[in-house]
């Protein structure tokens, strides 16, 4: 009986295999469910360097009209407004990674059955590090300096940021019963959202739409929701449950999928990732602290260079040792960053609480 056989780096293995894993990490990544190319996505893909040469892409924003306008017969000749336009820069660069066997005899595996065993360890390694880039940015981690877990750019401290008892850095919050998540500093961060202002110009975050609705999306680092949790106030976690994701919100967008709940238009999303605190002074992690993110649509900017996307990995195989081991490479040209736009964060405000003394 004949037998198909792949050998390596067949044109057609290369093909099922870096479509596998492409197909792998996206359903892995938390952020998977934000992406999108449209600028309702909290995460917006931008392909122009994904067409031909070149190491960044210029992402565009238009600024709103701000003009008087004029009324009745007044002469509107000569008092039209220019158009104005922001823009921000997202570089895209070379990551790879591999797997190597350590040969036929000790692995007791053929070739062919390593390139699975390949494809989930580099499925859950380019998850984590997308993942793990993707909080690092909008969360503004300047504590991590290696671009490599940053989206392959250097990280910016945030420009819109809330703490509570107006605590003026992250290293000052220190008392778990005032400085702990709470509702009103969600509240908080949405009405700044809304109201934001700039030279006197209002300059709003813009909600994600959902079947014509507003939503803002939250993420809270698990110490974080369990405050939210064991508060047992009046109007606190017994008002995420009352606006629970009963109805049809689940079924009409992905941001709703594992929510923990929704509170004044925010889908609350818990995951490990939000980073810790960042020390004032010494750029140090604070270990007391986590850095929810409120994000709204176009929060960051997802890009890649030509020939990849997030449907298409490289994929390389090489055989060592007279073809007794088989090495996997899996690698990408991608850029991933939070937008920023005329010094201001776009889409993203930070609200830095006390977490847990202990958490390290």
């Amino acid at each position: 009986m004949a037998a198909t056989f792949y050998g390596v780096n067949d044109a057609s293995a290369v093909k099922l295999w870096r479509r596998k894993l492409a197909r792998d990490v996206q359903a892995s990544t938390f952020m998977g469910k934000f992406l999108g190319e449209s600028d309702d996505s909290l995460v917006q893909i931008y392909d122009e360097t994904g067409k031909g040469a070149g190491d960044r892409v210029t992402v565009t924003l238009r600024g709103q009209l701000v003009g008087d306008g004029v009324l009745g017969d007044g002469t509107l000749e000569g008092n039209e407004e220019a158009l104005s336009f922001f823009t921000d820069n997202l570089i895209i660069d070379q990551l790879r990674h591999a797997t190597r066997s350590a040969g036929k005899m000790s692995e007791h595996r053929v070739p062919w059955k390593n390139r699975e065993e390949s494809k989930n360890a580099l499925r859950d390694w380019w998850a984590n590090r997308l993942d793990t880039a993707f909080f690092n940015q909008i969360a503004g981690y300047t504590a991590q300096t290696d671009v490599r877990y940053t989206g392959n750019q250097a990280v910016l401290a945030p420009t819109n940021i809330i703490r509570p008892a107006s605590a003026p850095t992250d290293e000052a919050l220190d008392d778990a019963a005032t400085e702990s998540m709470s509702l009103a500093l969600i509240d908080s961060a949405v009405a700044q959202a809304k109201t934001r202002t700039r030279d006197g110009v209002a300059v709003p975050m813009r909600p994600i739409k959902v079947d014509g609705e507003d939503r803002w999306v939250m993420f809270l680092h698990p110490f974080q929701a369990s405050s939210l949790r064991t508060n047992t106030n009046n109007g606190q976690w017994l008002d995420i449950q009352k606006a629970s994701l009963a109805g049809g919100d689940s079924k009409r967008s992905p941001i709703f999928t594992g929510a923990l709940g929704m509170y004044n238009g925010v889908v609350l999303h818990e995951t490990p990732r939000v980073p810790q605190g960042v020390h004032s002074t010494t750029g140090a992690r604070v270990t007391k602290t986590r850095r929810a993110i409120l994000c709204g649509a176009q929060a960051a900017a997802l890009g890649f260079g030509a020939g990849y996307s997030f449907d298409k990995f490289d994929w390389n195989e090489e055989l060592f040792d007279y073809g007794n081991q088989l090495g996997v490479e899996a690698g990408m040209i991608y850029g991933l960053k939070k937008t920023r736009y005329n010094s201001i964060d776009f889409s993203t405000i930070v609200i830095s609480t006390f977490s847990n003394a202990a958490d390290v």
